[in-house]
């Protein structure tokens, strides 16, 4: 089989104004990135905004393994497989980083016969949304030292700086740094560090906002630090909402793509799922909505995370309702997840697989406590055996869950044929969806609501540093926000060693922080980093380009 680059570069694409016009827009409501990319204007939210809604399906998956599970793919699969059945149907996507681009993930625009195109483009500068919220994130960060080189009227505590600098690459040696020196024309010395422009509160915020002047007020609010009366300091004491909102005028608008098959794509917004609320933005999918009778969208990572943060952050937030749980597993995962090594998955072991299921026995619980209808997609691979299959899709059924085997990656449409057919039957039946706990609750009932109903945690220990946190939120009246635990993607706890169905563990709370603009808390457990680095062998080593201009080695 040819790579996920070798088939996305003999894809037959169509021009972006004849996949604009499938949804009913014109060529002038489009700004053209070239052939193959556009930006959907505002006018064109306005033209239909009064449109009855399309159903809403999520796409999430188990906890990630080595193994992979492919939940990107089918979401691709699906919406692909969607419009083969005559099924107007859109997809919505997050936008890739570049930093695990070039790191150990890859990038994130499917796989196989099952892709958004062009994809060296969407996995590299794309329309340069990342790019914005990365300088509108800086002339934040400027404007921040700039205000206490001339003088600090704001009288701004400089160990109170809550504000990091953000760059789009995985770069472990930019986590903790100090700044200002050379002397007093260079600057006031502190410390400082960077995130990744992922995790910046302006992704999350871009990703939440209704519209353009929405994205402006939430700018205004966010919190960089405090002054020695331990006082907040937003961006709108420092005045500078405007411009960042100029910067982002451009990068609010969704992006409009299509897949292998010609099937329509938005793409729009990344924040992560292990460190922000992991989903694309609400004017794309709220958009989708109203273009198609259905919008498949996903989650980032497992659903502990990805679809938690859906149902409480995004749905909550923006007036959302989903209709129906895509859930995707492999027999591979599971398989892990049961304690067997990465180079024995292709064997069949039933053993294994009943101990690892668990895993996916507790999303699936998960996802019910929110009220929502959920399939299981077992994305296919050649070395799953007829008995492995059996066991997994008795298992399901027996929860009350639907199954269907997913083959999108290796036969595109033709091989999520039975999965489409499944969802348009199970989305007949009505999603009764409900979040999970009361905003107006405090911090530590919310976070213990997530650990132990989400995750099967047992108690919650929390630093001092996370203690005084929440303390100083609580006396600001800042606690009555959904909450956004930063986590490991790779086990329901916060430890990434315990896999499958961990019991009785307990959970740190290192720190919370409040993003304010954003509109949620985010609690920090264990060590989650918000800038990731690089490993032994980047990914970055073996991409290439040679002088007609092919790209190798992107996937």
């Amino acid at each position: 089989m040819l790579t996920d680059i070798e088939i996305a570069q003999k894809a037959q694409m169509k021009k972006i104004t004849q996949i604009a016009a499938q949804l009913g827009i014109d060529e002038d409501e489009l700004e053209l990135y070239g052939k193959y990319k556009a930006k959907v204007g505002p006018e064109v939210w306005e033209r239909v905004k009064n449109n009855k809604n399309g159903k809403l399906v999520l796409v999430t998956a188990i906890n990630p393994t080595p193994a992979g599970e492919g939940k990107t793919t089918t979401t691709v699969g699906l919406g692909q497989a969607m419009n083969k059945i005559g099924k107007n149907t859109i997809i919505a996507l997050r936008e890739p980083s570049l930093g695990p681009s070039f790191g150990v993930k890859g990038g994130a625009a499917g796989g196989g016969y099952s892709q958004v195109v062009p994809m060296e483009d969407i996995n590299l500068h794309f329309t340069g949304d990342f790019h914005a919220i990365t300088t509108a994130h800086a002339l934040l960060s400027a404007a921040l030292d700039n205000h206490i080189y001339q003088g600090n009227e704001l009288n701004i505590d400089t160990r109170q700086i809550v504000w990091k600098r953000a760059v789009d690459m995985n770069d472990r040696a930019l986590r903790n740094i100090v700044l200002g020196l050379g002397g007093k024309a260079h600057g006031v010395p502190r410390e400082d560090g960077y995130v990744i422009t992922v995790a910046s509160e302006i992704m999350a915020i871009l990703c939440l906002s209704k519209d353009l002047m929405d994205l402006k007020e939430r700018l205004s609010r966010i919190i960089i630090g405090y002054n020695y009366g331990d006082q907040p300091v937003t961006c709108g004491d420092l005045k500078v909402q405007g411009a960042m909102t100029l910067i982002l005028k451009d990068a609010i608008k969704p992006n409009l793509v299509q897949t292998l098959e010609n099937t329509p794509c938005l793409i729009h917004g990344g924040p992560f799922a292990n460190i922000a609320h992991g989903c694309n933005s609400v004017v794309a999918t709220k958009l989708g909505l109203k273009l198609a009778d259905y919008v498949i969208t996903e989650s980032g990572f497992g659903a502990d995370l990805g679809a938690e943060k859906f149902f409480d952050i995004k749905c909550r937030l923006s007036g959302l309702k989903p209709d129906l749980v895509v859930l995707v597993a492999t027999i591979r995962a599971l398989k892990y997840n049961g304690g067997l090594q990465k180079d024995k998955l292709k064997i069949e072991n039933l053993s294994a697989l009943k101990d690892g299921f668990c895993n996916l026995e507790k999303h699936i619980e998960n996802i019910q406590k929110f009220g929502v209808p959920v399939v299981v997609a077992l994305n296919a691979f050649e070395t799953d055996t007829n008995d492995e299959i059996k066991f997994v899709k008795e298992k399901c059924i027996s929860m009350g869950a639907e199954f269907v085997l997913s083959e999108v990656f290796a036969k595109g449409s033709e091989g999520g044929i039975e999965l489409a057919e499944k969802v348009v039957e199970v989305l007949k039946h009505p999603s009764e969806f409900k979040v999970l706990y009361d905003e107006k609750l405090s911090i530590k009932v919310k976070v213990q609501t997530i650990v132990k109903e989400i995750y099967g945690g047992n108690s919650i220990n929390y630093s001092p540093n996370a203690e005084k946190a929440i303390s100083k939120l609580e006396k600001m009246e800042m606690d009555k926000l959904p909450i956004c635990i930063a986590k490991t993607q790779y086990s329901l706890s916060d430890n990434p060693a315990l896999l499958g169905r961990p019991v009785r563990f307990d959970v740190t709370v290192r720190d919370v922080r409040i993003s304010r603009g954003a509109g949620f808390i985010v609690v920090l457990l264990g060590d989650i980093m918000t800038m990731p680095g690089l490993p032994k062998v980047p990914a970055a080593e073996k991409i290439d380009i040679d002088e007609n201009g092919v790209i190798t080695g992107l996937f």
